[in-house]
């Protein structure tokens, strides 16, 4: 009975040690958009997002939206990431790695 309180008060030593886990795991796509958001060409797309976003925002009416430039900051930084880990690199089945490399043709 006395373990049993204590597992009910305390969890699972095992539950603790998979929050520890969970926590310090980071998404390596994440990191990649990241670096590439730092680069010339991703700074240059996103101050004209930015810029879009400043000047719709500052008009109390306008049909204008900021799709564009949202679009080419998004393409730019997903090309940049493309460019730095290439399809035949991804280490995951090899059909997802084919998939990639045929859309990435189509485009």
């Amino acid at each position: 009975m006395v373990f049993e309180e204590k597992m009910i008060l305390n969890g699972e030593p095992e539950d603790e040690e998979e929050d520890e886990e969970e926590e310090d795991m980071v998404d390596p796509m994440e990191t990649m958009r990241q670096k590439c958001e730092e680069t010339e060409h991703c700074v240059h797309t996103r101050e004209r997002l930015e810029h879009c976003e400043s000047r719709v925002g500052s008009r109390s009416s306008t049909a204008e939206d900021c799709t564009e430039e949202l679009f080419d900051f998004l393409h730019a930084r997903d090309h940049c990431v493309r460019q730095t880990v290439p399809c035949s690199q991804i280490k995951s089945s090899p059909m997802v790695a084919q998939l990639a490399d045929d859309i990435l043709q189509i485009l």
